[in-house]
C-alpha cells in the first residue's frame, strides 16, 4: 500500500532515461526522477522515498525532504498566489495549494501561515489548509497527564498568552503567567510540560517542567527500555502518536528523532513495525 504524502520504501524495477522506476504494488511503478538517482542504486534495492503527485497528478517519488508530511501541521510560507488560491513552500518541487475556501483570510506572497496538511477527498490531491481547529483532536487524561513532556507548534498569540498545537493534533494553550520571559513567535516549536488536561479537551501548558520533572534523552530512555525488555518493542516511526503517547509518554516527534539517532549510532534495527536491539558476536546489545 502507498502512503500518499509520506514516506514509503520501495524496491527498483528498472531503469531508463528518465530516472528509476519503483514497484507501487497493485498502482504499478513510480517514477523516481533521473536527478535523484545515484550511480549506485541497482535494480531490486529497497529505498526510501517521499510519494507526491507532480504537475500531471501522477505519483511521483522523490529524496527531497518536505518540511511537512500528510497529517502534519506546519508554518510555512506562501511562494505565490492566483485566482484558485495560494502555493506554499513545503520542501518540494511542486508547492503545497491552498484553495481560496481553506484560508482563514486571503493568504499573501511571502508571508508564512500554519496550515494542516491533507488529502482533499475531493479531488485526492495533497493539500493544505489554515481552518486548522477542524482537524484539531481533543485531548484526554487517557494520552496526557500532568508533568508530560510534549512539543507545541505556536499557533497564534491571544489575550491570555498562546494558543499552539500539541503533538501534531491536539489544543493547547500557554498561558503568559507560564513562559518565564520566553518570547514565542508564530511557527516555534516548543518543549513544554502538560499542567492541566481540561474538560473541553484543551491542554493547559507550561515552558518550565514541574516541580522535580526534567526533560531527558529519551533516546537513552527508550535503549534502557529495550533492554529491560529483552531487545525487541512493537513500535516504528510508523506507530500512532496516541500509541507512542501511551506507552512512552513522548510525542511521535520525539520518539522519530531518538530512534533515528540509534539507528544512526547502530544500536538498533528498524524491522517492519519493530525496533530492536543490535547485538554483536558476544550477544552484547551495542548500547551497553
Amino acid at each position: 500500500m502507498i502512503h500518499l504524502g509520506d514516506y514509503n520504501t520501495l524496491r527498483i524495477n528498472r531503469f531508463s532515461d528518465h530516472g528509476a522506476f519503483l514497484d507501487a504494488g497493485e498502482v504499478g511503478e513510480i517514477l523516481l526522477p533521473h536527478k535523484y538517482v545515484d550511480r549506485r542504486m541497482k535494480v531490486g534495492d529497497a529505498i526510501d522515498v517521499f510519494v507526491y503527485l507532480d504537475q500531471s497528478e501522477r505519483l511521483v517519488a522523490t529524496m527531497e525532504t518536505p518540511l511537512a508530511r500528510v497529517g502534519d501541521f506546519a508554518y510555512l510560507r506562501v511562494a505565490w498566489v492566483n485566482e484558485y488560491g495560494a502555493f506554499l513552500h513545503w520542501g518540494l518541487m511542486k508547492d503545497l495549494f491552498v484553495p481560496f475556501r481553506e484560508q482563514k483570510k486571503p493568504m499573501e506572497e511571502g508571508r508564512s501561515y500554519i496550515v494542516h496538511v491533507h488529502i482533499d477527498e475531493e479531488t485526492h490531491r495533497i493539500v493544505g489548509s489554515a481552518k486548522v481547529e477542524r482537524y484539531l483532536r481533543p485531548a484526554t487524561t487517557a494520552m496526557f497527564h500532568r508533568g508530560l513532556q510534549v512539543e507545541a507548534l505556536v499557533q497564534q498569540k491571544t489575550d491570555l498568552g498562546f494558543k499552539v498545537i500539541v503533538n501534531n493534533g491536539y489544543p493547547g494553550q500557554i498561558y503568559d503567567d507560564q513562559l518565564f520571559g520566553t518570547e514565542p513567535h508564530t511557527g516555534d516549536v516548543l518543549n513544554c510540560t502538560v499542567v492541566n488536561v481540561r474538560p473541553d479537551g484543551k491542554l493547559d501548558l507550561s515552558i518550565q517542567p514541574i516541580g522535580k520533572t526534567r526533560f531527558r534523552d529519551f533516546a537513552a530512555d527508550l535503549l534502557e527500555e529495550l533492554q529491560a525488555v529483552g531487545g525487541r518493542l512493537p513500535f516504528s516511526d510508523h506507530s500512532s502518536p496516541e500509541a507512542i503517547a501511551e506507552r512512552f509518554g513522548v510525542s511521535k516527534k520525539t520518539f522519530k528523532r531518538a530512534i533515528g539517532s540509534l539507528y544512526r549510532a547502530h544500536k538498533i534495527s528498524i524491522t517492519g513495525d519493530e525496533i530492536q536491539l543490535i547485538r554483536d558476536r558476544r550477544g552484547e546489545t551495542h548500547g551497553k
